[in-house]
């Protein structure tokens, strides 16, 4: 039959697969009885978070791909912007989706929750994956548990497939995003000097003195204008003031020693309007508006699951609302949000040296 006559002709149903994707919402095979409207709305959901999962996991891998490089080109940076925009519209959403789930009331789920049996959640591989891709600590995890060696455990009771592990071995295995943002941001030029070069750190150590230097100077006029209009005394302010002047000296000097990263970082946020760090300093933003949507997401889904079972023990014999309050604790890209509190307005900071350094480049 000719490919361009009917029965050839390409259809929505076919491209997405319609047939086999609406069946997949009537439970595992063999599973009676038949999911009543409830338990079908509560399949729906959870199926369509895992394939904004899939989607997300894609993302952020072609943004890993981008960034984890010894030398990231600029015309890269505004497509790693938007591989992580896009990551974040979709967490936005995904808070939203929750409120789908709300709909449910509580004795609705209690008729067929016990079905679940322990399943969970927290057993979204995906899920589990884009932490690990992310960044995010063991350490900062509920029991310090290792994402990897659950996952091979569950793989070695066939609860997951190998090809699952597979990926899972690749993304541990590999620098995570935040490790690949920090070896970007070492290689920031900082007025003008490159890593490796001659006087390299001393130019960078003296930007960090200088920044400190200003912090200390503003703090003082900020205890002389509080005294001066009746909010506190010096005894009672300065101690707050000269607190942040110490951690900011910390951060950026950890044991001592300047960390270039974190100096590099403080450059490119103190000197926004400079053309050559125009996209470094919108993809460190979309990196802050990544994080914080997950935040919002993770947060929804603590209320949403406290709205419908209360306290109780989640179904994988979690803590449940406990576990996942914890979860919105979860922090990954630290140091730029920390790297805020110690920013001080421009005028206040000396103009960057060898300006011309970060000028738009004029093609021939």
């Amino acid at each position: 039959m000719a490919e361009g006559s009917p029965s050839h002709r390409m259809t929505y149903g076919g491209y997405l697969r319609l047939d086999e994707l609406l069946e997949l919402q009537d439970g595992p095979e063999g599973y009676a009885p038949a999911p009543c409207n409830d338990e079908q709305h509560f399949v729906i959901t959870h199926q369509a978070f895992e394939l904004w999962f899939k989607m997300i996991l894609r993302e952020l891998k072609e943004a890993h791909q981008l960034i984890n490089q010894e030398h990231v080109e600029e015309k890269s940076l505004p497509r790693l912007v938007h591989h992580l925009d896009r990551v974040t519209e979709i967490f936005r959403l995904l808070a939203n989706q929750w409120k789908v789930m709300e709909t449910l009331a509580p004795q609705d789920f209690l008729a067929f929750r016990d079905k679940l049996g322990t399943s969970s959640g927290f057993e979204s591989w995906q899920m589990r994956e884009l932490e690990v891709l992310l960044g995010l600590e063991n350490e900062q995890r509920m029991g310090g548990m290792d994402p990897l060696l659950h996952m091979r455990k569950l793989a070695s009771e066939g609860k997951v497939s190998d090809k699952v592990l597979a990926n899972f071995e690749v993304t541990s295995n590999a620098p995570s995003l935040n490790d690949a943002l920090g070896a970007w941001l070492a290689r920031t030029p900082v007025n003008g000097s490159l890593p490796g070069q001659d006087g390299d750190e001393e130019v960078v150590a003296a930007f960090v003195e200088s920044h400190l230097g200003v912090m200390k100077r503003h703090g003082e006029e900020v205890i002389a204008h509080i005294v001066a209009i009746g909010h506190g005394s010096e005894e009672q302010v300065r101690p707050r003031i000269e607190a942040a002047t110490e951690q900011a000296t910390s951060f950026l000097k950890p044991e001592g020693e300047v960390s270039r990263s974190r100096a590099g970082l403080l450059f490119i946020e103190s000197y926004p309007e400079l053309p050559l760090l125009s996209w470094p300093r919108r993809l460190i933003d979309s990196f802050v508006g990544l994080e914080q949507s997950m935040l919002l997401f993770r947060s929804a889904h603590a209320r949403m699951v406290e709205r419908m079972i209360g306290r109780r023990m989640g179904t994988g014999g979690s803590s449940g609302v406990d576990y996942l309050d914890a979860t919105t604790k979860y922090r990954v890209f630290v140091d730029l949000w920390a790297v805020r509190t110690m920013l001080v307005k421009r005028d206040a900071i000396p103009d960057v040296g060898h300006p011309e350094f970060y000028g738009f480049a004029i093609g021939q």
